[in-house]
C-alpha cells in the first residue's frame, strides 16, 4: 500500500546553516574585543582612547566600505566572497595572537593591533554581505523567511557568545589565546562552507534584464538610485543605533550601580541574547504570513515602550521615582527581544526589494553601511546626554525618537512594498 508523505513546511538545508555559522564567526570577531579590553590595558598599557579606537575601527570600516563590500560580493560571487572574508579574519586573528604573544610587533604592538583590527573589519564585511543572498539561493521556497530570520540573529548570537566565553578564556590563557581560538572557529566555518555550499555560477544563464552581465557601475547605480534600499537602510540605522547604545552601555550602567563583574557579564549577555529570540520569532511570523511592515511596527513599538520603562525617571533628586531594578531589567530584555524582529524583517526586505538579483549583496551592503553609521553615532550621543544630565534617565528619549522614525518608515514601506516586489 502506498503511503502518502505528510506535507509540511520545507526544511532549511544544512548549507544554509553553514552560511549562518560563517556570519556568527564574523560576529565573534566583531565582539571579541570588549571582553579583552582590561587584559589589553594590563599587558600592553593601552589607554582608553586607544581602546576606543580598537572598538570602533570595525564600525568605521563598515561605515565607509559597506556598500562597496556588497558590490564586491556581487562581483566575485557570494560563496567566494564569504570564503575570502573568513580567510582574512582567520589570518588577521592569527597575527593578532602573534602580537599578544610577542612574536610579532614586540616593540610597537598597538599600531599592529590597530592595523589588524582594520583588516578584520574588511574581512567581516566580505563575510556577512553575501549571507542573505546565499541563504535565499540555498533555501527552498516557503522556508526562506524562517532562514532569513535565523540569519538576522547572527550578530547578537556572536556578540553574546563572545561576552560569555571571552572572559573565561582570557582568564585561563590570555587574550592571545582568545584571538587564536577564534581564528580556529572562522577557519572551521570556512571549511564547512567550502564543503557544503555549491560553487558560484558567475557565468550562468542570464537573468532578467541582463543584470547578470551588468558591470559594477550599473549595479551601484541601480542600488543607490532606487528608493526602497535607502528606506530599508535608514530603518536598519535607527534600529541598530538604539540597540547598540543601550546594550553597549549596560556593563557601564550596571558597574555604576554596583553589580558584581560576573553578574554584569551574564546580565548583559542575556539581554543581548534576547535579540536572538526576537529574530527567530520574527522569521516564524513572516513565514506565517504576517506583513513585514506590521512586524517592523511591532518591533519598534516594543523598543519604544521597553526603553521608556527601563530608563524613565519621574521627579528630581531624592523624590525621583523609577521602576524597580528587576522590572527595568525585564524592560531591557523586552527592548532587545522586540528589536530582534526588526533585522529579521529587514534582511527579508533587503533581499526582496533589491533592484535586481545581481544587486542583493550591494543592497545588503548599503544596509550595513547605514547600520554602522547609526552604531557609530548613537553611543557617543547617548553618553553625552547622560554626562550632561548626570545619569541615564533621559536615554529613553533617544530610543523613542529612533523608534518613531522606524515606525514612520515602516508605514511607507508598507505602501511601496507590493509595487516594488511586483516590479
Amino acid at each position: 500500500m502506498n503511503t502518502l508523505a505528510r506535507s509540511g513546511p520545507p526544511r532549511i538545508p544544512a548549507a544554509a546553516f553553514a552560511v549562518l555559522l560563517g556570519g556568527v564567526s564574523g560576529a565573534l570577531h566583531l565582539g571579541k574585543l570588549p571582553p579583552a579590553v582590561p587584559a589589553l590595558q594590563a599587558s600592553l598599557g593601552i589607554g582608553l582612547v586607544e581602546a576606543g579606537f580598537l572598538l570602533s575601527l570595525v564600525q568605521v570600516a563598515s561605515m565607509a566600505l559597506g556598500l562597496f563590500a556588497g558590490l564586491a560580493a556581487d562581483t566575485i560571487g557570494l560563496r567566494r566572497s564569504m570564503l575570502t572574508g573568513l580567510a582574512v579574519l582567520t589570518v588577521a586573528s592569527v597575527l593578532g595572537g602573534g602580537v599578544g604573544s610577542g612574536a610579532i610587533g614586540d616593540a610597537h604592538p598597538v599600531p599592529w593591533l590597530l592595523a589588524l583590527r582594520a583588516v578584520e573589519g574588511i574581512g567581516f564585511l566580505l563575510t556577512v554581505m553575501p549571507g542573505p543572498g546565499l541563504i535565499r539561493s540555498l533555501t527552498p521556497p516557503g522556508a526562506d523567511k524562517a532562514a532569513l530570520g535565523l540569519w538576522g540573529a547572527y550578530m547578537p548570537l556572536g556578540v553574546a557568545m563572545a561576552l560569555l566565553l571571552g572572559p573565561a578564556l582570557i582568564a585561563w590563557g590570555g587574550w592571545a589565546d582568545w584571538w587564536w581560538a577564534l581564528s580556529v572557529v572562522s577557519a572551521l566555518a570556512a571549511l564547512w562552507i567550502w564543503l557544503a555550499v555549491p560553487a558560484d555560477r558567475l557565468r550562468a544563464a542570464p537573468v532578467a534584464a541582463g543584470q547578470a552581465s551588468a558591470g559594477w557601475s550599473s549595479r551601484l547605480q541601480a542600488t543607490v538610485g532606487a528608493r526602497a534600499p535607502w528606506l530599508v537602510g535608514v530603518t536598519f540605522a535607527v534600529y541598530s543605533a538604539q540597540w547598540m547604545a543601550v546594550i553597549g552601555f549596560l556593563p557601564a550602567i550596571y558597574a555604576g550601580a554596583g553589580v558584581p563583574g560576573t553578574w554584569n557579564a551574564v546580565l548583559t549577555a542575556l539581554a543581548a541574547a534576547m535579540n536572538i529570540v526576537g529574530n527567530i520569532a520574527g522569521g516564524r511570523w513572516l513565514q506565517r504570513g504576517v506583513a513585514p511592515e506590521r512586524l517592523l511596527q511591532l518591533g519598534f513599538l516594543t523598543m519604544a515602550f521597553g526603553g521608556l520603562a527601563a530608563f524613565a525617571q519621574w521627579g528630581q533628586g531624592a523624590d525621583a521615582w523609577s521602576l524597580p531594578p528587576l522590572l527595568r531589567y525585564l524592560a531591557v530584555c523586552a527592548f532587545s527581544l522586540g528589536g530582534g524582529m526588526v533585522p529579521a524583517t529587514l534582511f527579508l526586505l533587503g533581499v526582496r526589494l533589491a533592484p535586481g538579483p545581481s544587486t542583493v549583496s550591494t543592497t545588503i551592503g548599503l544596509m550595513q553601511q547605514a547600520s554602522s553609521l547609526g552604531q557609530f553615532l548613537a553611543p557617543p550621543a547617548v553618553a553625552w546626554v547622560a554626562h550632561r544630565v548626570g545619569g541615564w534617565h533621559w536615554t529613553w528619549t533617544a530610543t523613542l525618537g529612533c523608534s518613531l522614525v522606524g515606525i514612520a518608515i515602516a508605514r511607507r514601506l508598507g505602501r511601496i512594498r507590493p509595487a516594488a516586489e511586483m516590479a
